[in-house]
């Protein structure tokens, strides 16, 4: 079986902005590929937070995810159309 067009480009948002991901990405994967390395901040001392584990583990990935709060980006797959909103230290590029 090909697996050709598990790859295709397709356009999610982050803070309103296009974000350009493959099929079959998570979207912390596809945030982290385009460069966003910190997108929320610690809810206790306010210090950037970004993926940490990359399977679910850990919730440092957390964000609204298609307006639901609290998502994990790490165990969410990118869908044409995904609607991704950030938290807290809004976001730094390396």
């Amino acid at each position: 079986m090909s697996r050709s067009n598990d790859a295709a480009p397709l356009t999610i948002t982050v803070d309103g902005d296009p974000l350009r991901a493959l099929a079959g990405q998570s979207v912390a994967g596809a945030m982290e590929a385009a460069g966003i390395r910190t997108w929320r901040s610690n809810p206790v001392d306010g210090s950037p937070r970004a993926p940490f584990c990359g399977m679910g583990v850990c919730y440092e990935c957390e964000l609204h995810v298609d307006g639901s709060a609290e998502t994990r980006a790490c165990m969410v797959e990118v869908e044409r159309g995904l609607v991704v909103r950030t938290e807290g230290v809004g976001r730094v590029h390396d």
